[in-house]
């Protein structure tokens, strides 16, 4: 037998004495378990690096787009409508019509 085959056999016989062990603490454990299960701790994440170059094209880009107005806050869609006088006067003589109706039916 070759070394690395004598190694995959002791590998697949922890495993298995592993889980053997995990079984049994289950068992006597309250049934839930406490922390992360074994084995699942993930290596860290890595974070991606941007270069020199990328860095000094996406400052170049944004300072563009700042300069073009594209990313400036948006001004009033529409502008604020007022109401002549004479509309004014014309609601209002309507509403005292409608008070005057109903204080004359009570």
């Amino acid at each position: 037998m070759d070394i690395n085959s004598i190694l995959a056999e002791l590998r697949a016989e922890r495993a298995h004495i592993d889980g053997a062990i995990a079984a049994i603490v289950g068992l006597s454990s309250t049934g839930r378990s406490r922390g992360r299960p074994p084995g699942s701790a993930s290596a860290p994440r890595k974070r991606g690096r941007m270069s020199a170059a990328a860095r000094r094209k996406l400052s170049r880009l944004l300072k563009q787009r700042w300069a073009q107005g594209k990313m400036k806050r948006a001004k009033a869609s529409k502008p604020v409508r007022r109401m002549s006088q004479a509309a004014r006067k014309k609601i209002a003589a309507a509403q005292r019509a409608r008070w005057a109706k109903v204080k004359a039916q009570q």
